[in-house]
Protein backbone atom coordinates (compact mmCIF):
# COMPACT_ATOMS: atom_id res chain seq x y z
CA UNK A 1 0.00 0.00 0.00
CA UNK A 2 1.20 3.43 -0.90
CA UNK A 3 2.41 5.61 1.95
CA UNK A 4 1.26 9.20 2.40
CA UNK A 5 3.14 11.70 0.29
CA UNK A 6 4.04 15.00 1.90
CA UNK A 7 3.01 17.17 -1.03
CA UNK A 8 3.23 20.89 -0.63
CA UNK A 9 0.11 22.93 -1.39
CA UNK A 10 0.10 24.15 -4.98
CA UNK A 11 -1.89 26.12 -7.50
CA UNK A 12 -3.46 24.64 -10.62
CA UNK A 13 -4.08 27.84 -12.57
CA UNK A 14 -3.03 31.46 -12.87
CA UNK A 15 -4.12 33.31 -9.73
CA UNK A 16 -4.55 36.94 -8.83
CA UNK A 17 -4.83 38.23 -5.26
CA UNK A 18 -4.40 36.40 -1.96
CA UNK A 19 -5.79 32.82 -1.88
CA UNK A 20 -7.97 31.76 0.99
CA UNK A 21 -6.00 30.01 3.74
CA UNK A 22 -6.65 26.46 4.92
CA UNK A 23 -7.20 27.78 8.46
CA UNK A 24 -10.04 30.02 7.27
CA UNK A 25 -11.60 27.14 5.35
CA UNK A 26 -11.37 24.81 8.36
CA UNK A 27 -12.99 27.43 10.59
CA UNK A 28 -15.85 27.88 8.14
CA UNK A 29 -16.51 24.15 7.90
CA UNK A 30 -16.35 23.72 11.68
CA UNK A 31 -18.78 26.59 12.20
CA UNK A 32 -21.21 25.14 9.65
CA UNK A 33 -21.03 21.70 11.27
CA UNK A 34 -21.66 23.13 14.73
CA UNK A 35 -24.65 25.11 13.49
CA UNK A 36 -26.03 22.05 11.73
CA UNK A 37 -25.46 19.86 14.78
CA UNK A 38 -24.35 16.85 12.74
CA UNK A 39 -20.63 16.43 13.15
CA UNK A 40 -20.69 17.00 16.88
CA UNK A 41 -24.02 15.55 17.97
CA UNK A 42 -24.40 12.57 20.30
CA UNK A 43 -26.73 10.55 18.06
CA UNK A 44 -26.20 6.92 17.13
CA UNK A 45 -22.94 6.27 15.31
CA UNK A 46 -21.67 3.07 13.68
CA UNK A 47 -17.99 4.07 13.52
CA UNK A 48 -16.17 6.23 16.06
CA UNK A 49 -12.44 6.75 16.46
CA UNK A 50 -10.50 8.76 19.02
CA UNK A 51 -6.95 9.90 18.33
CA UNK A 52 -6.48 6.86 16.12
CA UNK A 53 -2.93 6.62 14.72
CA UNK A 54 -0.79 4.21 12.75
CA UNK A 55 2.96 4.57 12.29
CA UNK A 56 5.14 2.73 9.79
CA UNK A 57 8.93 3.01 10.11
CA UNK A 58 8.71 6.44 11.68
CA UNK A 59 6.07 7.75 9.24
CA UNK A 60 2.56 8.50 10.51
CA UNK A 61 0.19 7.01 7.94
CA UNK A 62 -2.77 8.04 10.13
CA UNK A 63 -2.31 10.84 12.64
CA UNK A 64 -4.77 11.38 15.52
CA UNK A 65 -8.00 10.58 13.68
CA UNK A 66 -11.32 11.53 15.35
CA UNK A 67 -14.04 10.17 13.07
CA UNK A 68 -17.81 9.80 13.56
CA UNK A 69 -20.03 7.99 11.07
CA UNK A 70 -23.79 8.42 11.72
CA UNK A 71 -26.01 5.37 11.46
CA UNK A 72 -28.01 5.29 8.23
CA UNK A 73 -25.65 7.59 6.36
CA UNK A 74 -23.75 7.11 3.12
CA UNK A 75 -20.42 8.35 4.41
CA UNK A 76 -17.73 9.38 1.96
CA UNK A 77 -14.15 8.98 3.16
CA UNK A 78 -12.36 11.35 0.84
CA UNK A 79 -8.72 11.96 0.11
CA UNK A 80 -6.01 11.53 -2.52
CA UNK A 81 -4.18 8.24 -2.91
CA UNK A 82 -1.75 7.87 0.00
CA UNK A 83 -3.74 10.03 2.40
CA UNK A 84 -4.30 7.22 4.94
CA UNK A 85 -7.78 6.05 3.93
CA UNK A 86 -7.01 2.36 3.41
CA UNK A 87 -4.83 2.20 6.52
CA UNK A 88 -7.75 3.61 8.53
CA UNK A 89 -10.15 1.07 7.07
CA UNK A 90 -7.77 -1.79 7.82
CA UNK A 91 -7.64 -0.65 11.46
CA UNK A 92 -11.44 -0.35 11.62
CA UNK A 93 -11.81 -3.90 10.30
CA UNK A 94 -9.24 -5.30 12.74
CA UNK A 95 -6.78 -6.26 10.00
CA UNK A 96 -3.94 -4.24 11.57
CA UNK A 97 -3.34 -2.93 15.07
CA UNK A 98 -3.30 0.84 15.64
CA UNK A 99 -0.16 2.37 17.07
CA UNK A 100 -2.29 4.45 19.45
CA UNK A 101 -5.85 5.66 19.94
CA UNK A 102 -9.07 3.67 19.77
CA UNK A 103 -11.78 2.63 17.31
CA UNK A 104 -15.33 1.42 17.88
CA UNK A 105 -17.44 -0.21 15.16
CA UNK A 106 -21.14 -0.90 15.78
CA UNK A 107 -20.56 0.15 19.37
CA UNK A 108 -17.81 -2.40 20.04
CA UNK A 109 -14.04 -1.88 20.38
CA UNK A 110 -11.89 -3.01 17.46
CA UNK A 111 -9.94 -5.19 16.96
CA UNK A 112 -10.83 -6.85 20.29
CA UNK A 113 -14.47 -7.41 19.33
CA UNK A 114 -13.80 -8.47 15.75
CA UNK A 115 -15.46 -11.89 16.18
CA UNK A 116 -18.79 -10.33 17.13
CA UNK A 117 -18.60 -7.25 14.88
CA UNK A 118 -17.38 -8.56 11.52
CA UNK A 119 -20.36 -10.89 10.84
CA UNK A 120 -22.50 -7.73 10.83
CA UNK A 121 -20.20 -5.94 8.37
CA UNK A 122 -19.71 -6.40 4.64
CA UNK A 123 -16.39 -5.14 3.28
CA UNK A 124 -14.44 -4.71 0.06
CA UNK A 125 -10.90 -3.55 0.85
CA UNK A 126 -8.03 -3.01 -1.60
CA UNK A 127 -9.74 -5.14 -4.23
CA UNK A 128 -11.02 -8.70 -3.81
CA UNK A 129 -8.73 -11.72 -3.32
CA UNK A 130 -10.12 -14.36 -5.67
CA UNK A 131 -9.43 -17.96 -6.61
CA UNK A 132 -8.56 -17.55 -10.29
CA UNK A 133 -9.17 -21.22 -11.13
CA UNK A 134 -12.75 -21.03 -9.80
CA UNK A 135 -15.72 -19.40 -11.47
CA UNK A 136 -17.24 -16.24 -10.05
CA UNK A 137 -20.14 -18.30 -8.70
CA UNK A 138 -17.90 -20.87 -7.00
CA UNK A 139 -15.75 -18.13 -5.49
CA UNK A 140 -18.87 -16.79 -3.78
CA UNK A 141 -19.99 -20.25 -2.71
CA UNK A 142 -16.60 -20.80 -1.08
CA UNK A 143 -16.62 -17.38 0.61
CA UNK A 144 -20.10 -18.05 2.00
CA UNK A 145 -19.13 -21.51 3.23
CA UNK A 146 -16.31 -19.93 5.24
CA UNK A 147 -18.81 -17.71 7.07
CA UNK A 148 -19.93 -19.49 10.26
CA UNK A 149 -23.09 -17.39 10.40
CA UNK A 150 -24.23 -18.26 6.86
CA UNK A 151 -27.15 -20.64 6.38
CA UNK A 152 -26.05 -23.39 3.93
CA UNK A 153 -29.69 -24.08 3.01
CA UNK A 154 -30.02 -20.69 1.32
CA UNK A 155 -26.45 -20.47 0.00
CA UNK A 156 -27.10 -21.05 -3.70
CA UNK A 157 -30.06 -18.68 -3.77
CA UNK A 158 -28.15 -15.92 -1.98
CA UNK A 159 -25.14 -16.30 -4.27
CA UNK A 160 -27.39 -16.06 -7.33
CA UNK A 161 -29.10 -12.97 -5.95
CA UNK A 162 -25.77 -11.28 -5.18
CA UNK A 163 -24.46 -11.98 -8.69
CA UNK A 164 -27.63 -10.60 -10.19
CA UNK A 165 -27.44 -7.51 -8.02
CA UNK A 166 -23.96 -6.52 -9.24
CA UNK A 167 -24.60 -7.39 -12.89
CA UNK A 168 -22.50 -10.56 -13.08
CA UNK A 169 -25.21 -13.19 -13.60
CA UNK A 170 -24.22 -13.71 -17.25
CA UNK A 171 -20.54 -14.12 -16.35
CA UNK A 172 -21.08 -16.15 -13.17
CA UNK A 173 -19.65 -19.38 -14.58
CA UNK A 174 -16.52 -17.89 -16.16
CA UNK A 175 -13.19 -18.46 -14.41
CA UNK A 176 -12.26 -15.51 -12.20
CA UNK A 177 -8.83 -15.25 -13.86
CA UNK A 178 -10.65 -14.25 -17.07
CA UNK A 179 -12.43 -11.36 -15.32
CA UNK A 180 -11.47 -7.78 -16.04
CA UNK A 181 -10.54 -5.49 -13.14
CA UNK A 182 -14.04 -4.04 -13.12
CA UNK A 183 -15.62 -7.50 -13.06
CA UNK A 184 -13.39 -8.49 -10.14
CA UNK A 185 -14.54 -5.37 -8.29
CA UNK A 186 -18.15 -6.37 -8.92
CA UNK A 187 -17.49 -9.89 -7.64
CA UNK A 188 -15.86 -8.52 -4.50
CA UNK A 189 -18.90 -6.34 -3.92
CA UNK A 190 -21.17 -9.35 -4.44
CA UNK A 191 -19.21 -11.18 -1.72
CA UNK A 192 -19.92 -8.29 0.66
CA UNK A 193 -23.63 -8.55 -0.16
CA UNK A 194 -24.13 -12.28 0.42
CA UNK A 195 -25.98 -11.51 3.65
CA UNK A 196 -27.80 -8.44 4.98
CA UNK A 197 -25.31 -6.21 6.79
CA UNK A 198 -25.68 -3.32 9.20
CA UNK A 199 -22.55 -1.69 7.80
CA UNK A 200 -20.99 -1.91 4.35
CA UNK A 201 -17.36 -0.73 4.02
CA UNK A 202 -16.20 -0.12 0.46
CA UNK A 203 -12.63 0.90 -0.39
CA UNK A 204 -12.54 2.45 -3.89
CA UNK A 205 -15.51 0.33 -5.11
CA UNK A 206 -15.61 1.83 -8.62
CA UNK A 207 -11.92 1.19 -9.32
CA UNK A 208 -11.58 -0.26 -12.83
CA UNK A 209 -15.22 0.25 -13.77
CA UNK A 210 -16.38 1.97 -16.94
CA UNK A 211 -18.79 4.96 -16.63
CA UNK A 212 -21.85 2.70 -16.93
CA UNK A 213 -20.51 0.40 -14.21
CA UNK A 214 -19.80 3.37 -11.95
CA UNK A 215 -23.38 4.57 -12.32
CA UNK A 216 -24.67 1.09 -11.50
CA UNK A 217 -22.58 0.89 -8.32
CA UNK A 218 -23.80 4.34 -7.25
CA UNK A 219 -27.40 3.24 -7.78
CA UNK A 220 -26.72 0.09 -5.74
CA UNK A 221 -25.22 2.12 -2.88
CA UNK A 222 -28.31 4.34 -2.81
CA UNK A 223 -30.54 1.26 -2.80
CA UNK A 224 -28.64 -0.29 0.11
CA UNK A 225 -28.84 2.95 2.07
CA UNK A 226 -32.58 3.14 1.44
CA UNK A 227 -32.87 -0.36 2.92
CA UNK A 228 -31.21 0.87 6.13
CA UNK A 229 -27.59 -0.17 5.59
CA UNK A 230 -24.94 2.35 6.62
CA UNK A 231 -22.40 2.64 3.79
CA UNK A 232 -18.82 3.79 4.44
CA UNK A 233 -17.37 4.62 1.04
CA UNK A 234 -13.70 5.43 0.54
CA UNK A 235 -12.76 7.21 -2.68
CA UNK A 236 -10.35 9.66 -4.25
CA UNK A 237 -13.03 10.71 -6.77
CA UNK A 238 -14.66 13.93 -5.56
CA UNK A 239 -17.51 13.65 -8.04
CA UNK A 240 -18.36 10.15 -6.80
CA UNK A 241 -18.62 11.34 -3.19
CA UNK A 242 -20.69 14.37 -4.11
CA UNK A 243 -23.20 12.34 -6.13
CA UNK A 244 -23.93 9.52 -3.72
CA UNK A 245 -22.95 10.50 -0.14
CA UNK A 246 -24.92 12.25 2.60
CA UNK A 247 -21.88 12.83 4.83
CA UNK A 248 -18.15 13.03 4.19
CA UNK A 249 -14.75 13.39 5.81
CA UNK A 250 -11.67 14.83 4.14
CA UNK A 251 -8.24 13.27 4.74
CA UNK A 252 -4.88 14.69 3.66
CA UNK A 253 -1.40 13.38 4.51
CA UNK A 254 -2.76 11.14 7.26
CA UNK A 255 -4.81 13.78 9.05
CA UNK A 256 -8.53 14.50 9.18
CA UNK A 257 -9.14 17.97 7.74
CA UNK A 258 -12.93 18.24 8.08
CA UNK A 259 -16.11 16.18 8.39
CA UNK A 260 -19.86 16.82 8.28
CA UNK A 261 -22.70 16.55 5.80
CA UNK A 262 -21.77 17.01 2.16
CA UNK A 263 -23.94 20.14 2.09
CA UNK A 264 -22.11 21.58 5.12
CA UNK A 265 -18.70 20.87 3.67
CA UNK A 266 -19.61 22.52 0.38
CA UNK A 267 -21.08 25.47 2.26
CA UNK A 268 -17.75 25.86 4.07
CA UNK A 269 -16.33 27.42 0.91
CA UNK A 270 -17.56 30.93 0.13
CA UNK A 271 -19.55 31.64 -3.02
CA UNK A 272 -17.77 32.25 -6.30
CA UNK A 273 -18.42 34.80 -9.01
CA UNK A 274 -17.73 34.12 -12.65
CA UNK A 275 -17.31 36.86 -15.26
CA UNK A 276 -17.10 35.92 -18.93
CA UNK A 277 -15.26 38.58 -20.92
CA UNK A 278 -12.54 39.00 -23.54
CA UNK A 279 -10.99 41.64 -21.25
CA UNK A 280 -9.73 39.15 -18.68
CA UNK A 281 -6.82 41.16 -17.28
CA UNK A 282 -8.85 44.32 -16.62
CA UNK A 283 -11.75 42.35 -15.14
CA UNK A 284 -9.37 40.50 -12.80
CA UNK A 285 -7.81 43.79 -11.67
CA UNK A 286 -11.20 45.31 -10.82
CA UNK A 287 -12.47 42.17 -9.06
CA UNK A 288 -9.32 42.00 -6.93
CA UNK A 289 -9.79 45.67 -6.02
CA UNK A 290 -13.33 44.86 -4.81
CA UNK A 291 -12.07 42.12 -2.45
CA UNK A 292 -12.48 38.93 -4.49
CA UNK A 293 -9.72 36.41 -3.73
CA UNK A 294 -8.25 33.30 -5.33
CA UNK A 295 -8.98 34.69 -8.77
CA UNK A 296 -8.50 32.19 -11.59
CA UNK A 297 -8.19 33.49 -15.13
CA UNK A 298 -9.12 31.40 -18.13
CA UNK A 299 -9.05 32.34 -21.81
CA UNK A 300 -12.26 34.38 -21.65
CA UNK A 301 -13.35 34.06 -18.03
CA UNK A 302 -12.41 35.17 -14.53
CA UNK A 303 -13.59 33.24 -11.47
CA UNK A 304 -13.11 34.58 -7.95
CA UNK A 305 -14.18 33.85 -4.40
CA UNK A 306 -16.40 36.45 -2.79
CA UNK A 307 -15.21 38.10 0.45
CA UNK A 308 -17.00 37.62 3.77
CA UNK A 309 -18.89 40.87 3.07
CA UNK A 310 -19.51 40.64 -0.68
CA UNK A 311 -20.11 43.75 -2.79
CA UNK A 312 -23.47 44.47 -4.39
CA UNK A 313 -23.33 42.35 -7.53
CA UNK A 314 -25.43 44.74 -9.63
CA UNK A 315 -23.10 47.59 -8.73
CA UNK A 316 -20.05 45.43 -9.44
CA UNK A 317 -21.42 44.52 -12.86
CA UNK A 318 -22.09 48.19 -13.62
CA UNK A 319 -18.57 49.08 -12.49
CA UNK A 320 -17.07 46.51 -14.84
CA UNK A 321 -19.10 47.82 -17.78
CA UNK A 322 -18.29 51.45 -16.85
CA UNK A 323 -14.57 50.61 -16.94
CA UNK A 324 -14.89 49.34 -20.47
CA UNK A 325 -14.94 45.63 -19.65
CA UNK A 326 -17.07 43.79 -22.21
CA UNK A 327 -19.17 41.57 -19.93
CA UNK A 328 -20.66 38.60 -21.78
CA UNK A 329 -21.57 36.59 -18.72
CA UNK A 330 -21.88 37.44 -15.02
CA UNK A 331 -23.18 35.34 -12.16
CA UNK A 332 -22.66 33.23 -9.06
CA UNK A 333 -21.33 29.71 -9.52
CA UNK A 334 -22.20 26.64 -7.47
CA UNK A 335 -19.65 25.76 -4.83
CA UNK A 336 -18.56 22.13 -5.13
CA UNK A 337 -16.83 19.66 -2.85
CA UNK A 338 -13.78 20.12 -5.08
CA UNK A 339 -13.68 23.83 -4.15
CA UNK A 340 -13.84 22.94 -0.47
CA UNK A 341 -11.08 20.36 -0.75
CA UNK A 342 -8.74 22.74 -2.55
CA UNK A 343 -9.54 25.47 -0.01
CA UNK A 344 -8.81 23.12 2.89
CA UNK A 345 -5.64 21.48 1.62
CA UNK A 346 -4.34 23.44 -1.35
CA UNK A 347 -4.33 20.13 -3.27
CA UNK A 348 -6.35 18.75 -6.10
CA UNK A 349 -6.91 15.20 -7.37
CA UNK A 350 -9.21 13.23 -9.63
CA UNK A 351 -12.62 14.86 -9.93
CA UNK A 352 -14.06 12.92 -12.85
CA UNK A 353 -16.66 10.32 -12.06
Amino acid sequence: MAQPQAAAPGESATTVGAPRTAAEARAAVTEAAEQGGVAGDTGDVVIETRRLAKQYRGTLAVDGLDLRVPRGSVFGFLGPNGSGKTTTIRMLMGLIQPTSGSARVLGRPMPNAARSVLPRVGALIEGPALYGFLSGRHNLLRFDAADPTADPRTRKARVGAALERVGLAAAADKKARAYSLGMKQRLGLAAALLQPRELLVLDEPTNGLDPQGMREIRALVRELAADGTTVFLSSHLLDEIEQVCTHAAVMARGRLIAQGTVAELSAGSRGRLGVTTPDVAEAARLLAARGLTGLVTEEQKVIGELPAEPPDLAELNAELVGAGVRVRGFGLERTSLEDTFVALTGEGFDVAG
